[in-house]
């Protein structure tokens, strides 16, 4: 075999090794994520928001409550923290949130939750003991706001930006609850 050849199956091999590793490391990016990726944004004049999370499914399980308990703190998806991005200062309820990139963190209950905007970067949201990752002396800003039940399930954990009334807004909905939480 001449060298030319040589040098093309070498690299050829090589490719492909790092491409095996990479699958490997990547939780095996041939397969469909069980909670897929998301990232919803949101952009008016010079106003822009962004927000990455993982969207965990129902399944016919209990969710808030069980599989998500009350009072603890939650990823607020699955996977990897959620993070929350925005480009200039925003007045969220009484408080001001400066320009910059938050996890995303909460704390259900059945009337009310804890919404949680920490200044810290999270690479997962659990450690190895499956306990939230968040650090509290990082958290920027609490808001707690009310629980709307829905009257329909909704199968799999969303995120959004409502801006319908000219009120942006923040939702969050699973299963039979949605919140809101404010933005200006």
């Amino acid at each position: 075999m001449n060298i030319f050849l040589k040098r093309i199956v070498i690299l050829l091999f090589i490719i492909a090794a790092a491409f095996f590793a990479y699958s490997h490391f990547e939780n095996d990016i041939f397969s469909k994520r069980l909670s897929p990726k998301d990232t919803v944004q949101f952009k008016l004049n010079d106003l822009k928001l962004d927000v990455f999370y993982n969207r965990p499914s129902k399944k016919d399980r209990e969710v808030f409550g069980a599989l998500v308990p009350y009072n603890e703190v939650w990823r607020t998806g699955a996977n990897e923290a959620t993070t929350f991005k925005t480009n200039t200062l925003l007045k969220i309820g009484n408080d001001s949130l400066p320009a910059g990139k938050y996890t995303l963190w909460t704390i259900p209950n059945p009337k009310e939750w804890h919404v949680i905007f920490n200044k810290k970067q999270y690479k997962w949201g659990v450690d190895l003991e499956m306990n939230a990752s968040r650090e509290p002396e990082f958290d920027a800003l609490d808001i707690i706001v009310p629980v709307e039940k829905l009257k329909n399930t909704v199968e799999q954990f969303t995120i959004a930006f409502d801006n319908s009334t000219d009120n942006l807004s923040l939702t969050m909905a699973w299963d039979h609850v949605k919140i809101t939480v404010p933005l200006k």
